[in-house]
């Protein structure tokens, strides 16, 4: 009886939930590289570099957009994955360590995630919809006999191809299934309607997934990512070869690359190469910093990150292949010029490419192929913010979650509260405020204003050559003196002359260049926009009046960075030994 009580004295489980949970690392590699590929390969890839390559002097178009790759993309991509391994802390605390003063940087990037988060997961949602509707025996936006039709209603491919069908006096099934079926839009944002049942369940599926794949931390999202990153490779190659034996392919890539250096001279052309560098590598929202800080200290983010973005940008020119061939032999069946049919967005996502698939023998195979990977290339980067978020909590606050089940639990809270706000997107004005998050919250202006502070705080507050050295410390070598440069000059020049360029050129958003927002709605949006970029004057004010001495000293010391950092440990670890006296040559006493 007594060996009894003794062993349940004894007993784990109440000790273990009271410890603190040591940080994790990944298990391989290999779960680092798919991570954070499929963080940076999204829909963007496939809906908005084909389009704007199309529209902006096709093959001219590689010389702003390398430009702005090589001075801008690659530099902060190293710089945030670097400064993720080398400080092992998520997007808020790794500012705090290299400099305090600066920490509302790391706050505002997990907001942009946090509303970024219950936005973008919307597009899951419709695409869980035509993915559950290709498994009919007839696709529904194939036909006009549905009740969501009306008497206006025409199917392009039985249509014939010499009428007017762009008349106003008739409207394609594959319109009407999106806006009527899907949507169900209502006549502006002011009547919000109810809200779809059929896809406030898609939507709380898509969230279902994210939470299994992001609640065991990295462990359970490195393992996801060897599927949610590799099938929609497998996917995209499949529909890029089926693309190129389709009968007026070549006449779809011929308007996707044929080069057109005429179109250099616009100004746009430059701005469109820079904010779709910072669309599609996912700099400025602290993604990259959290998956390099679960890296080994030695590992080779450096060479990791040429890597990563060669594949990145790679994926958008295959994309756009297998776009532009279907487009082109659409065109083609239907007798009209590809401009009418090319676009971007969710309108290439959800009306021209469902429509595409119409003219295939046996769409629904088709159609379940491209929705399954326009799911898995949207699933990866929302869990992969989610996880920015976890495990920025999580850093900043460790002896309270990583307890127990206490992150688990924090997570559901998350994805709930998440769920809950999304629900008025899948109401009948949802595409009205999908359309104010994602110009407002997630924007061009909003980045770049991110981008400038970040290269400036690592290339002269911290110090560009410090930063250089810890690199080394990593890695065993410095990166090229570029890289250095563009920190320190190349980023936040070439940055700053395009946010002005952005803000000279606003115009007040417009839902499909027609329908004008009322006052209030834009208002809403400028407080998203500003409730995440003052995190970083609040966090300074904040900072400055809690710090001790005068107004310099505080500065002063707000700018120095930790002294536990890997590097300084080392330099105060040498100090301290050579400050030893040797006590008869065995031992070292100060």
């Amino acid at each position: 009886m007594a060996d009894s009580l003794c062993r349940l004295c004894h007993l784990p489980p109440k000790m273990t939930s009271q410890t603190v949970k040591e940080r994790d690392k990944w298990g391989s590699k290999t779960e680092f590289i798919l991570s954070v590929a499929g963080a940076i390969i999204g829909l963007g890839n496939v809906w908005r570099f084909p389009y704007l390559c199309y529209k902006n002097g096709g093959g001219a178009f590689f010389i702003p957009y390398i430009l702005f790759l090589v001075t801008c993309g690659i530099p902060l991509f190293i710089l945030e994955t670097a400064l993720g391994q080398y400080t092992s802390q998520g997007g808020i605390m790794c500012w705090r360590k290299v400099c305090p003063l600066f920490e509302g940087i790391g706050y505002a990037s997990q907001m942009i995630i946090f509303y970024g988060s219950i936005s973008y997961i919307v597009i899951l949602a419709w695409a869980f919809l035509y993915f559950f509707s290709s498994f009919s025996a007839e696709l529904p936006w194939a036909t006009c006999n549905n009740t969501w039709n009306t008497d206006s209603c025409v199917v392009l491919n039985n249509y014939n191809a010499t009428a007017n069908w762009t008349s106003v006096n008739t409207s394609s099934s594959v319109i009407e299934f999106w806006q009527r079926r899907v949507l169900n839009i209502s006549t502006g944002i002011d009547a919000l309607g109810s809200i779809q049942w059929d896809l406030s369940l898609c939507l709380l599926l898509a969230w279902i997934i994210c939470y299994f794949c992001v609640w065991k931390g990295v462990r359970s999202t490195g393992k996801a990512t060897y599927f949610t990153a590799t099938f929609p490779f497998i996917m995209l190659v499949v529909l890029f070869l089926r693309g190129m034996t389709l009968p007026g392919a070549l006449h779809g890539i011929k308007y996707y690359l044929y080069p057109n250096p005429a179109r250099l001279a616009d100004p746009q052309v430059w701005m469109d190469a820079g904010t779709q560098i910072f669309y599609s590598y996912a700099i400025c929202l602290g993604c990259l910093t959290t998956l390099g800080s679960y890296n080994k200290y030695n590992n080779n983010c450096y060479k990791d990150s040429f890597y990563l973005c060669l594949l990145n940008s790679g994926t958008s020119f295959l994309s756009g292949f297998a776009i532009f061939s279907v487009l082109g032999y659409m065109s083609q069946k239907q007798g009209v010029d590809i401009r009418s049919v090319a676009e971007s967005g969710p309108g290439l996502v959800f009306i021209v490419y469902p429509q595409a698939v119409t003219l295939l023998p046996w769409p629904q195979v088709w159609s379940v192929c491209f929705f399954t990977m326009i799911i898995l290339l949207g699933i990866d980067g929302q869990f992969a913010g989610l996880e920015s978020i976890m495990t920025s909590l999580t850093d900043v606050y460790p002896s309270q979650i990583r307890k127990g089940y206490r992150r688990e639990l924090l997570l559901m809270l998350i994805c709930a509260l998440c769920y809950l706000f999304g629900l008025p997107l899948v109401s009948e004005a949802g595409a009205y405020i999908l359309q104010i998050f994602d110009h407002y919250v997630c924007s061009g202006p909003t980045l770049i204003l991110m981008a400038i502070l970040q290269s400036v705080i690592i290339g002269w507050i911290y110090g560009a050559e410090r930063f250089t050295d810890n690199i080394e410390d990593m890695i065993g070598y410095k990166p090229l003196s570029l890289i250095k440069y563009c920190w320190m000059y190349g980023t936040p020049l070439i940055c700053s002359g395009t946010l002005v360029f952005l803000l000279l050129r606003y115009t007040p958003m417009k839902f499909n260049n027609s329908y004008v927002y009322p006052w209030w709605a834009y208002c809403i949006g400028w407080f998203l926009a500003m409730s995440s970029l003052a995190m970083i004057p609040a966090t300074m004010v904040c900072k400055l009046a809690k710090g001790k001495g005068t107004l310099r000293q505080r500065l002063k010391t707000s700018f120095k960075p930790a002294a536990d950092l890997p590097v300084m440990a080392k330099e105060m670890a040498r100090m301290s030994v050579t400050l030893c006296v040797p006590d008869d040559g065995k031992n070292g006493n100060m």
